[in-house]
């Protein structure tokens, strides 16, 4: 009989699966948050007011209009502000290296809500010195406030998140440009950052995510994003519902978001599965 015709009776027996007391209460949170979703959808069906929808939801079209335009202008400004940073933070001059070192260790290190009161409340104080340079204009508006706190923020994070992708890129890439005689911006620009960037794209969605998601605070500064309409419709009905849709419009965004940078990733790495 050769080896390849082994019998059932010499073929070893399949594993048992073991039930450890983690794999059980795994299943029991999963069997939790399976319940959970299905209350949440069954009450949904149970107290669906159609006059609450169509009344609310220009207020939450416009919020989340607010709350889109807040994030991107975060986002690309951040994006713009985080290059010095970067190439400050892989400065070998301390006179580039420790300011950048500083804004990042701070604006990484305090919550978004403190610095967001910091910027409108805080800076509010010196409302005559703000007047006599012609800021006030910019400061006593809680979206402007919102827009720079945000991208202060998303900079410091966005910096971290450049830095370490353009470090990633293996040193090899760098002396080879160089062997061929390309200037190093043009290295940096043509080999080195389409490199980086494929690293640094999870990154960056989850950055945007996180900054989706924290963007619900502007309310307390009387910006109606999503979450401040969201606010004003349950302060005139004290039905829970209307933060409930908030939070599926919340996840339906995310989802999106989420999605779309895996469909970007696809298409930037297809030559890698190759």
């Amino acid at each position: 009989m050769s080896s390849d015709t082994v019998s059932a009776v010499d073929r070893p027996p399949p594993m048992a699966r073991v039930w450890t007391r983690e794999r059980v209460l795994g299943h029991v949170l999963m069997a939790i948050w399976i319940a959970l979703g299905a209350g949440i959808v069954l009450f949904l069906v149970q107290s669906w007011k159609p006059d609450l929808i169509y009344r609310y939801a220009p207020a939450y079209l416009s919020g989340l209009r607010v709350t889109i335009t807040l994030v991107l202008l975060s986002i690309v400004l951040g994006a713009v502000l985080s290059v010095p940073i970067a190439l400050g933070r892989m400065s070998k001059n301390p006179l580039f290296a420790w300011p950048a070192y500083a804004y990042v260790y701070f604006f990484r290190g305090t919550p978004l809500l403190a610095q967001t009161f910091l910027v409108y409340y805080g800076l509010g104080t010196f409302r005559p010195e703000l007047q006599a340079v012609g800021l006030w204009t910019f400061f006593r508006e809680a979206w402007y406030c919102a827009v720079l706190a945000f991208t202060l923020n998303t900079a410091a994070y966005q910096a971290e998140i450049l830095r370490g992708a353009i470090q990633s890129v293996p040193r090899g890439q760098w002396e080879g440009a160089a062997s061929l005689g390309l200037h190093k911006w043009l290295t940096f620009r043509k080999i080195i950052l389409p490199q980086a960037f494929i690293v640094a794209l999870r990154p960056y969605g989850n950055e945007i995510i996180l900054m989706i998601k924290g963007s619900a605070i502007v309310a307390i500064i009387t910006v109606y994003d999503l979450m401040g309409e969201t606010r004003r419709a349950f302060s005139r009905t004290f039905d829970f519902q209307t933060y409930i849709w908030a939070a599926v419009i919340y996840l339906a965004l995310v989802e999106t978001l989420r999605n779309a940078v895996e469909w970007i990733e696809k298409r930037l790495t297809r030559h890698l599965k190759r």
